[in-house]
This record gives structure tokens, C-alpha cells and sequence, in this order.
């Protein structure tokens, strides 16, 4: 589909280094009174489902960056990783405080490191492309339309994640559940 890879193996490992961050904290984070009312157990068609919704809807999000960068700003190659890698890491990074509780993620307070360590990943994935070594991982400073562009597409992904997760829990929470 692209004439080039979308991110370099270097890009992807800073990614994964960047979007770990605040996922190591979540140790640390609350859990919502209503999780602790009766126990639980592990629930492998749940996990499925959440895994198949949200991994859809993030790919969406996904095709709507790459083709914002091909078709709207007919990005160069650096430019378009750059814009990925920041879309990326800052939609994996907030998604967490969507999918981490099934109250809005509005009215459900995270832990101050988890708050602490995603705010500091937005800080420096902002940051980065306009740093003096960003070259060496071969990203480039971004026009701020690209970032305007990345704000809204972010934005969006986490109103639809939103509504995704009321949508999956409703649906969720009235199929019969073979862990008891």
C-alpha cells in the first residue's frame, strides 16, 4: 500500500518504549468500587471481544492518519513517519485512561503516576520531532497542521473510544457469561 515502511524498526521500538510508560504504572492505579463488589473471574471470550473491538477501532483511526498524510498533506516519507509516530504514541498513550475503567474516563480518577507518566509521554512525543538528535531517529520537525490534524484525529479516537466501550459493556453485560 506504501511505497516505504510507515516507521522505521527504531521508530516502532521508541513506540513501545514511549506507549509502555504509562501502562507500567497502571499497578498502581485504583479500581472502581463497583469491580470490587463480588469476585471475578478471568473471562477469555470477554477478553476477546475487547481485544477484536478496540484493536478494530484503533485500526481505523490508524487508515484515517495515513490518509490525512497521503491524500491531504501529501506528506514526504519523513514527514509521514514523524506524523505516525506522533499519532501513535499519543492515541496509544490517552486510550489508556479510556480503556482502563468502564466509567467514562472523565469520572473515573487514574493513579497520579499513571495521570503523571501519560502527560510526560504527550510532553516528549510533542517534543521530540524538534529536538536537535531527532534526525538520527529520523524524524523531522512538523508543520503545526499536521499536529492540528493529529489533535483532532486523537481527539476523535477517544470520543469513539468512549462510546465504544458503552456500547461494548451494554452489549457485554447482557450476553451470558461462561465464567459464572
Amino acid at each position: 500500500m506504501l511505497p516505504f515502511l510507515p516507521l522505521l524498526p527504531k521508530q516502532i521500538l521508541l513506540t513501545n518504549m514511549l506507549t509502555d510508560m504509562p501502562a507500567m504504572t497502571i499497578s498502581s492505579d485504583g479500581v472502581n468500587d463497583e469491580m470490587l463488589a463480588r469476585p471475578r473471574r478471568w473471562d477469555i471470550g470477554f477478553i476477546r471481544s475487547f481485544m477484536l473491538t478496540f484493536g478494530v477501532l484503533s485500526s481505523v483511526f490508524d487508515y484515517l492518519t495515513f490518509g490525512a498524510l497521503l491524500y491531504l498533506f501529501h506528506a514526504n516519507t519523513d514527514q509521514f513517519r514523524t506524523a505516525c509516530f506522533v499519532e501513535s504514541v499519543l492515541s496509544a498513550s490517552l486510550i489508556l485512561l479510556v480503556v482502563r475503567s468502564r466509567r467514562p474516563f472523565f469520572r473515573s480518577k487514574p493513579s497520579g503516576r499513571l495521570l503523571l507518566a501519560t502527560l510526560g509521554v504527550v510532553v516528549v512525543t510533542v517534543a521530540l520531532p524538534d529536538l536537535p538528535f531527532a534526525p538520527i531517529l529520523g524524524f523531522t520537525p512538523l508543520p503545526l497542521k499536521y499536529l492540528g490534524v493529529a489533535a483532532v484525529i486523537v481527539t476523535l479516537y477517544i470520543v469513539s473510544g468512549e462510546l465504544a466501550k458503552r456500547l461494548f459493556y451494554r452489549r457485554f453485560d447482557r450476553a451470558p457469561s461462561l465464567a459464572g
